[in-house]
């Protein structure tokens, strides 16, 4: 691979983890070619992108995102790198690796670290809680909801005990007519 072809590269996904905040790294070495191609398949069907790239070259891309990728270096950087891309949601990624070794074997394919919002996550044992992860959308709702709850129970109160006020001041009435 000549210098240009690796600087292209490097602008590429450079680009793509600019406007990606989610992004999973994967080694795929066990797989046969079936198999990556098979994972490819259904990570296209899911709406992920899935590159198989040098490690040095995610490197210098991650250095020009302004985030700390440095421990990384030591346990991500090894071996055989893909990457999958995730636009919108950080936890179906983690889903589609854990029904992938399932289905293909648990040695065959390893999850090596992830990236979700600037936050890192290194090592197989990270992929339950990955699983976990809710998306931006669904933590905003939520907050919504228990901001909300509150002004719902005072104005229920408020409408409920204007309803049985004015069943009493009824009963009364009618009691002395």
């Amino acid at each position: 691979m000549t210098k240009e072809e690796k600087g292209v590269i490097i602008k590429e996904l450079s680009e793509k983890f600019a406007v990606t905040p989610y992004f999973y790294i994967t080694d795929t070495g066990g797989l046969t070619v079936a198999e990556v191609n098979n994972f490819r398949r259904m990570c296209f069907q899911r709406g992920f992108e899935y590159r198989v790239v040098k490690n040095t070259l995610i490197a210098k891309a991650l250095e020009t995102t302004g985030v700390d990728y440095s421990s990384f270096n030591d346990t991500v950087f090894k071996g055989l790198s893909g990457i999958i891309f995730s636009p919108e949601n950080p936890k179906s990624p983690a889903k589609l690796i854990k029904d992938f070794k399932k289905e293909a074997g648990k040695t065959k394919i390893t999850f090596k670290g992830a990236s979700i919002e600037g936050g890192l996550f290194i090592g197989e044992d990270q992929l339950a809680a990955l699983e976990n992860v809710k998306s931006k959308q669904e933590m905003i709702g939520e907050i919504i909801g228990l901001l909300q709850s509150p002004a719902k129970n005072v104005i229920s109160a408020l409408q409920s005990g204007g309803q049985k006020l004015s069943g009493i001041l009824k009963t009364l009435s009618e009691k002395e007519a």
